[in-house]
């Protein structure tokens, strides 16, 4: 059971790596340029937070299999915890297979059915990233996706893990890994909602009351 963060802020994810909890990163390419700084220097930066077994996914964007093989080559050369990220389509699916080949972990990436996760493992990946939030923004079973891929998975010994993605409440976190998802990336916002319950601030509470009584404060 592992935790991802859904970021390309450098500074949130340094101040949350602090808790030993996260155990990888997914980066969007778009947000980088927004905030208007280069893909490969954040990715750089993100990647020497973590160890050489974590997974930073740094997306590819083009348009055929050997613009997003050569996008590539300038992310898995950084460091040896760099996941490549490609999007589930045949040229997405053809990157995927070659830069497996080589040993090189593929996360792919906008996947919404079974078939899909289907030919992911089939090409190699060792990530998949069914969207349950699009999914439900669809009128699809998010959370179904995810127990499907399981099962299909299972049944036939394929090593790919599932990944689940756009997370937008702490329930998809908690039915995502009660269906058999083997990792949530989610936003720092929902990873921070998590610790929070009002008994626990209630118990903090009265605790911290009877310490000052016993201590006649």
């Amino acid at each position: 059971m592992k935790i991802f963060l859904d970021t390309s802020d450098v500074a949130v994810i340094r101040q949350h790596c602090e808790t030993g909890l996260i155990d990888g990163v997914t980066t969007n390419p778009t947000l980088m340029m927004q905030a208007g700084r280069n893909p490969i220097d954040v990715i750089k930066d993100i990647s020497a937070l973590f160890p050489d077994t974590a997974s930073i996914s740094a997306e590819v964007v083009a348009d055929t299999a050997e613009e997003m093989i050569s996008q590539a080559k300038q992310y898995y050369s950084i460091s040896s915890n760099i996941t490549i990220k490609v999007p589930c389509t045949e040229e997405g699916l053809k990157a995927c297979k070659f830069l497996s080949d080589k040993d090189i972990p593929v996360n792919v990436t906008l996947i919404f059915s079974a078939a899909q996760a289907i030919l992911c493992a089939k090409a190699g990946a060792k990530y998949v990233s069914p969207f349950i939030g699009r999914c439900e923004d669809n009128n699809l079973n998010g959370i179904g996706l995810v127990e499907s891929i399981r099962t299909i998975y299972d049944r036939n010994s394929i090593s790919t893990q599932v990944l689940a993605a756009s997370i937008r409440s702490i329930d998809h976190v908690v039915n995502a890994f009660s269906s058999g998802t083997d990792i949530v990336t989610l936003p720092p916002s929902i990873f921070e909602e998590m610790y929070k319950h009002d008994l626990t601030d209630q118990g903090i509470d009265q605790f911290d009351k009877d310490w000052k009584k016993v201590n006649h404060q």
